[in-house]
């Protein structure tokens, strides 16, 4: 951590490249972050839909309010829509098995109940919309069944638009509009992360509530496809959403990530839309993440089998883990928030940053009903 805190407070070309983050260093610790709203706008608690006794320690230990995870299936194929049910039906049936744990959030009442509870909110979203299969009216049964996030595509094109790695970039489908009205009609979160640069664009523009695209980077700061750029993250934060930024290779144009890559990014993204406008989504496991061979093993067969499926976005690589080595503990949340704050950051943006901002976001989206 010392070695850590130094390069971010002292390394003079990035503070030079960032318009705040520069002053001397805040206080913010242990009891800031017992006192905020810490929300990952998209991860996985490290156990699919089991709890196993890993996972129930990493989410004693992280002291989190909310984890959004994936619930659904992504990417084109047959059997999206049952295998979804399935696997959104299994992740309630978590929370149900686990009461004094999880809290399957449904409202914004539950994710201020899971904060006074101790408890993990546990926040169902899809990554894709293939999960529809192409009927309008499972948006309202999904709802239903607990999920309250509904990203618009996964890399690749599917019937409401282009992904992030779609060389074509056409943007919104008609059916694509249909199901952005028919989300925000059943008063579900638009997340527009992993679209393709027009589809975002496009989504942002046709949405008329407040929305998300949960894990992202900037692509001023590494072009490539799935980050957003400066007019982009403008535009969503006009219509009053927040942009999550990820943990994830896409943060640099080579080699590892790293913690100054992270805080970078998000300096970025306050300068250019504002600090009620950003938030974390790690796109990683709420339990301690490896580093070792082992871990650089399952990369490599984990990149293999995305690049056979077509899925597989630049900037991955067989040999970048997707995460960030300074942050792999069940509470790099605080980690990151005392970075922050060695940066400069007041405690009041960082509260904001942590889960601040998301908890607003949701709170103006799910009804208490």
């Amino acid at each position: 951590m010392t070695t850590r805190r130094a390069l971010l407070g002292g390394g003079a070309a990035f503070a030079a490249s960032a318009l705040i983050g520069a002053a001397p260093p805040s206080r913010w610790g242990e009891r800031d972050y017992a006192r905020a709203t810490v929300i990952d706008a998209q991860g996985a608690t490290g156990g699919g839909q089991r709890m196993t006794p890993e996972v129930i320690a990493a989410i004693r230990t992280a002291g989190m309010t909310a984890l959004s995870m994936t619930v659904g299936r992504v990417g084109n194929g047959p059997g999206q829509f049952h295998d979804s049910v399935a696997e959104v039906a299994r992740v309630a049936q978590m929370c149900l098995d686990h009461p004094g744990l999880l809290l399957l959030v449904r409202t914004a009442a539950d994710l201020a109940e899971a904060k006074h509870s101790g408890r993990l909110g546990i926040i169902c979203n899809f990554q894709d919309t293939s999960p529809l299969d192409g009927d309008l009216a499972h948006v309202a049964l999904f709802r239903a069944m607990g999920v309250r996030m509904i990203q618009l595509t996964y890399n690749t094109r599917n019937l409401a638009g282009d992904g992030a790695v779609e060389r074509a970039d056409a943007g919104l489908s008609d059916y694509g509009r249909k199901v952005i009205a028919e989300i925000e009609a059943q008063k579900i979160a638009l997340d527009l992360s992993h679209g393709g640069a027009r589809t975002i664009a496009e989504g942002i523009a046709a949405a008329t509530r407040p929305l998300a695209i949960s894990h992202t980077g900037c692509r001023a700061l590494n072009d490539v496809p799935r980050n957003v750029g400066d007019a982009t993250l403008r535009a969503m934060a006009d219509k009053g959403g927040v942009a999550g930024i990820y943990l994830m290779p896409f943060l640099r144009t080579s080699g590892q990530p790293r913690a100054e890559d992270l805080i970078r990014h998000i300096e970025h993204a306050v300068n250019i839309c504002g600090e009620d406008h950003v938030g974390i989504g790690t796109d990683g496991s709420l339990t301690a993440q490896r580093t070792d061979a082992a871990a650089y093993a399952a990369q490599r067969e984990f990149y293999a089998s995305r690049a056979a499926r077509g899925i597989a976005a630049p900037g991955e690589a067989p040999d970048v883990l997707n995460l960030i080595p300074d942050y792999v503990s069940p509470r790099r949340f605080l980690d990151i928030g005392r970075d922050l704050a060695a940066r400069g950051h007041p405690p009041r943006r960082i509260d904001k940053i942590l889960g601040g901002n998301f908890a607003r976001l949701f709170g103006s989206l799910w009804p208490d009903n």
